[in-house]
C-alpha cells in the first residue's frame, strides 16, 4: 500500500524560469491580480523573508534594492505548464488525482509488487525536469495525509534528491515528531489553537491520540486525519472529478470603474468566460447573476454593492443567452455616481448538456442554443480570443493592473521564444 505526491517546487516562480535561464538563483515573486500581494516566492526570495501574501507595495522597495525579479500573474501560461505535467504523471501509473494546479496524488498500488517505489520516483522527477523545466518533489508513505508529511521533510532536510520514502514505523514517528500540528494536512489555524491549548504541538502528539476522542471532541474528520497519521488508508484517489455545482467570473480593478459605458463591456467579458467554463464541464445552467460592488477599503467614497439574478425558463450554454441575462441583470444593480472596484459573473443551476427538459408553454425567451456554433467559436478561441461578441470589451485595455506579465510563451504564436 504506497501513494506518492508530487509537488511543483514554487511553481509560478518555477514556471517563469524555464525560457528565462538567466533568472537561475534569482529571488522571484509573482504578483496577484492588479500587482496587489505577493502570490508566489522562489526559494531565493523566501530565504529574504518575503511572507506569503504580503502586499508588495511594503516590500517593493528593499526586493528590488537585492535585485530581485517580480513578474505579473500569468495564469494562461501556469495553466498550460500544470497540463504538461499533470500529462507526464498519468502516463507513469493508472490512477492519479490532480489536486491543484501544481500537486498530484499517484497511486503506486497498481506497481509490481517489490519494486523499487524510491528509484521510480527518481525517474519521474528527472523526466519531468527534463520535458518541462519544472522541478518537483515527490514524498511516498502508506496514505495521502503521510505524503504530505513527506514533502514537508523534505522541505525541512533540504534533502539533494527531493524524493522520500516513508517505508517503515520508525521513518514516519521521526518524520511525526518534526512537524508541528499546524502543517498537518486539513488542521487549520483555529484547529491548531484549540490543538495546541489541550496540550497537542506536533503532528506526533495528534497521531498518539485515541481517534474515538477526537471524533467526540472535535469532528470525524479529524479522526480520520489521526487514522492516516497512524498508517491507515482511509483517503483513496479520487479519480472521478465531478461536475461543478457554480461557475463564477470576476476580476477586482486596477482603476475604478464609475460609468456604465465602461463596465457593459467588462461583465459581458465575464459572462463569455463564464459560458466557455460551463461549456467545458458539459452543463448547461438555468440561473444567471450578476455582481457589483465598491471598495469596502475606500471608506471616504460612498459605498454600494449589489447582486441581481435571473431564472432562465430554459436551462442553456449558448454564450448569447448568457449574455442576454448578465445585460438585464447588470441595469438594475448599477448606480452612478459610485467608483466600482469589482464585479461578476455567477452560473447555477446546473443540468447535464445532453438533458433537454421540454415544457407544454413556449418559452418567451427561447435560447439560441446552437452548440455546433459554440463549439467551433471554442475551437477558434481556444488559446487567444480571436473572435468577439458586440457587447464584449475589445480593447486590449483592462481594468487590472499587470504591468510585469511575461510572454504566454506555450500558448500564444505571437510570443514565442526568439533565439538569436
Amino acid at each position: 500500500m504506497a501513494f506518492a505526491l508530487v509537488d511543483c517546487e514554487s511553481f509560478y516562480a518555477s514556471c517563469e524560469r524555464i525560457f528565462r535561464p538567466d533568472l537561475k538563483n534569482i529571488p522571484i515573486v509573482v504578483l496577484s491580480n492588479n500587482d496587489g500581494c505577493v502570490i508566489a516566492r522562489s526559494t531565493e526570495a523566501k530565504k529574504m523573508g518575503i511572507g506569503m501574501g504580503v502586499p508588495w507595495f511594503k516590500v517593493r522597495e528593499s526586493f528590488l534594492k537585492e535585485n530581485g525579479q517580480v513578474f505579473s500573474s500569468n495564469f494562461t501560461f501556469y495553466g498550460d505548464m500544470s497540463a504538461r505535467v499533470m500529462n507526464i504523471l498519468e502516463g507513469f501509473v493508472p490512477r492519479v488525482e490532480i489536486y491543484s494546479i501544481d500537486e498530484a496524488f499517484l497511486d503506486f498500488d497498481t506497481l509490481k509488487q517489490n519494486y523499487n517505489l524510491y528509484d521510480f520516483s527518481c525517474h519521474i522527477r528527472t523526466l519531468v525536469r527534463q520535458w518541462t523545466g519544472i522541478p518537483v518533489r515527490i514524498g511516498i508513505a502508506p496514505n495521502k495525509t503521510l505524503t504530505k508529511i513527506a514533502i514537508n521533510e523534505i522541505k525541512r532536510r533540504n534533502i539533494p534528491t527531493s524524493v522520500l520514502h516513508l517505508s517503515n514505523k520508525k521513518e514516519i514517528r521521526n518524520a511525526l515528531a518534526h512537524t508541528s500540528v499546524g502543517k498537518v494536512w486539513g488542521v487549520g489555524r483555529k484547529l491548531t489553537e484549540h490543538l495546541n491549548k489541550a496540550g497537542i504541538n506536533t503532528a506526533l502528539d495528534l497521531a498518539e491520540i485515541n481517534p474515538q476522542g477526537i471524533r467526540r471532541k472535535f469532528s470525524v474528520v479529524l479522526e480520520r486525519t489521526v487514522r492516516e497519521l497512524r498508517g491507515e488508508k482511509c483517503l483513496d484517489i479520487d479519480d472521478d472529478i465531478s461536475s461543478k455545482k457554480q461557475i463564477v467570473v470576476s476580476r477586482s480593478f486596477g482603476q475604478r470603474i464609475s460609468n456604465l459605458k465602461e463596465l457593459r463591456p467588462i461583465v459581458s467579458n465575464f459572462a463569455v468566460r463564464a459560458a466557455e467554463k460551463l461549456r467545458n464541464e458539459r452543463q448547461k445552467c438555468s440561473q444567471v447573476s450578476v455582481f457589483v460592488r465598491t471598495s469596502p477599503f475606500n471608506r471616504n467614497k460612498p459605498q454600494h454593492s449589489d447582486l441581481k439574478t435571473i431564472e432562465l425558463f430554459t436551462p442553456t450554454n449558448d454564450t448569447r443567452d448568457i449574455l442576454a441575462a448578465a445585460k438585464k441583470g447588470l441595469l438594475p444593480i448599477f448606480r452612478s455616481g459610485y467608483d466600482y472596484a469589482k464585479a461578476g459573473i455567477i452560473l447555477n443551476k446546473f443540468s447535464d448538456e445532453k438533458t433537454k427538459q421540454y415544457s407544454l408553454f413556449k418559452d418567451p425567451n427561447e435560447p439560441k442554443q446552437n452548440m455546433r456554433l459554440m463549439k467551433y467559436l471554442d475551437q477558434m478561441n481556444n488559446y487567444e480570443t480571436q473572435i468577439y461578441y458586440a457587447s464584449q470589451n475589445t480593447k486590449k485595455w483592462s481594468p487590472m493592473k499587470q504591468n510585469m506579465t511575461s510572454p504566454k510563451y506555450t500558448t500564444n504564436w505571437y510570443e514565442l521564444p526568439k533565439v538569436n
